[in-house]
């Protein structure tokens, strides 16, 4: 079977994110459009929404799938995001959580400095500039006189899928994440 492969913008549409739910409808991961595809050919997994663009072969065309379902049930794993600079990034939103600056370098500050005890956790790393990141220094926040602007917490899997999800997809996976 010869397959013609449709082109969006940025490169193949095999490598577009696809979500993936549990049999009872709970999100679980993404994989991309060439996994989901072959997850339904080989009937491990059903399509629950379309993209809106097409799969051609010589004989069919089938319609690409931005959610799908898997057929059997599977325990979500628990700790799935990893803690590392770029997840600390994206759960703040590439944001400094001192002053609430976006546009300027940033870098990773413990709120508890390390000097004093303070772990690498979820709950005692912070994305900072580095403006906020000097005046605070090895100090406390209340001894330099400064606020979080929100608690800092370890993202679950329900935050990753939706962080991490593009935006177009995002759309589509609304009512899948509990956006709505």
């Amino acid at each position: 079977m010869k397959c013609e492969f449709v082109m969006s913008n940025n490169g193949s549409i095999l490598n577009t994110e696809v979500l993936v739910l549990n049999k009872a409808y709970e999100p679980l991961d993404i994989c991309n459009v060439r996994r989901a595809i072959v997850m339904v050919f080989l009937e491990k997994a059903e399509p629950v929404v379309h993209m809106g663009e097409v799969l051609r072969s010589v004989r069919e065309e089938y319609p690409i799938p931005s959610v799908i379902r898997v057929h059997r049930y599977i325990s979500p794993v628990r700790d799935a995001v990893v803690l590392n600079k770029k997840n600390i990034f994206r759960r703040d939103n590439h944001t400094c959580q001192y002053c609430g600056a976006k546009n300027k370098e940033l870098t990773i500050d413990h709120i508890k400095p390390k000097v004093k005890g303070g772990k690498d956790t979820w709950e005692n790393l912070v994305t900072a500039c580095h403006a906020c990141n000097n005046k605070k220094g090895d100090q406390d926040l209340k001894t330099v006189g400064m606020t979080l602007q929100k608690k800092p917490r370890k993202p679950n899997r329900i935050h990753r899928l939706r962080k991490f999800a593009g935006e177009k997809a995002k759309e589509k996976w609304r009512p899948f994440l509990f956006f709505e």
